[in-house]
């Protein structure tokens, strides 16, 4: 068992013919996903790398049993596309695209609430069960089937860490990309909440960074959880008001500064690595308690 992405995960490529599209579906078909049709509209009945495409996420999903969603769309059209998804009956959406707006993002976290929809994104890597399958753009490489979740908001972070945990012989059950953005859906919190319900997973990361109240949110849970939790918060150095790549990544008015969340953290019982590297160091010694 993992979560979100599972053996019974079939995906459909919105935006497959775009460059993106192309080129990060030959790469989840590589790493074994069941990549089972594409979407783009005036081109249905071609193919891509020998998955038919079709016009509609409807047709996708009536002739190809796809479940998931993965949007490689640019960012005026993903609320339309997003839509179109969840009206065919796909339950989990990946939005990969960044610079969404604002208002965009929120109608569809609105949408996707109301029809009971996971969303993982905008501006996320994706989301990868090890072993069993990737709906994202993440390396193919670096990750290994074993028993520690990692959650993060941070794309390239999140990468060294499971490479680092893979290299100390700590697999993942499930690597989930939030989204750097202001506005995304799951949250750090609803993730760590799964993984303390899935039985594959022992041990829970969090990768964090500046701005927003999304980490002492998750502190919330993390206090009332079993499974031990080492947190990674990047941005110790960032001036205040500043926008350190990431538009959820800014300290303002005092709120969201690493400081808060490294309090926030600790006080709820979640070890607190200084760098990547002291992530399986610190899971290590949480593990074997």
């Amino acid at each position: 068992m993992a979560i979100i992405v599972t053996e019974e995960t079939r995906i459909v490529v919105q935006g497959i013919t775009g460059n993106q599209g192309r080129f990060h579906a030959g790469k989840m078909l590589e790493y074994g996903s069941k990549v089972v049709a594409g979407v783009s509209p005036g081109k249905g009945g071609t193919e891509v790398l020998g998955i038919p495409v079709f016009n509609t996420v409807v047709e996708a999903v009536r002739n190809s049993g796809a479940n998931t969603s993965i949007l490689f769309i640019p960012a005026p059209f993903v609320l339309e596309a997003a839509f179109e998804a969840i009206e065919a009956g796909i339950k989990t959406i990946v939005i990969i695209t960044e610079h969404v707006p604002l208002k965009d993002a929120l109608k569809i976290m609105s949408i996707a609430k109301a029809y009971g929809v996971t969303i993982a994104g905008p501006n996320t890597f994706g989301v990868i069960s090890p072993g069993i399958a990737k709906v994202g753009i993440m390396p193919n490489t670096i990750y290994q089937k074993g028993p520690v979740g990692i959650v993060a908001r941070s794309g390239t972070l999140s990468y060294q860490i499971a490479y680092e945990l893979t290299l100390a012989g700590l697999g993942q059950s499930t690597v989930v990309g939030l989204g750097g953005d202001r506005v995304v859906g799951l949250s750090l919190a609803e993730v760590i909440e799964m993984f303390d319900q899935d039985p594959e997973t022992e041990g829970i990361v969090l990768v964090g960074e500046i701005g927003g109240t999304a980490e002492e949110e998750a502190a919330e849970i993390i206090r009332n959880i079993k499974k031990p939790v080492v947190a990674f918060i990047a941005g110790k150095t960032a001036p205040p008001g500043k926008r350190m790549g990431h538009a959820g990544a800014i300290i303002e008015r005092g709120r969201g500064t690493y400081q808060s969340k490294i309090d926030a953290l600790w006080s709820a019982g979640a070890l607190i690595a200084e760098v990547p590297w002291e992530v399986p160091v610190l899971m290590k010694s949480a593990l074997v308690k």
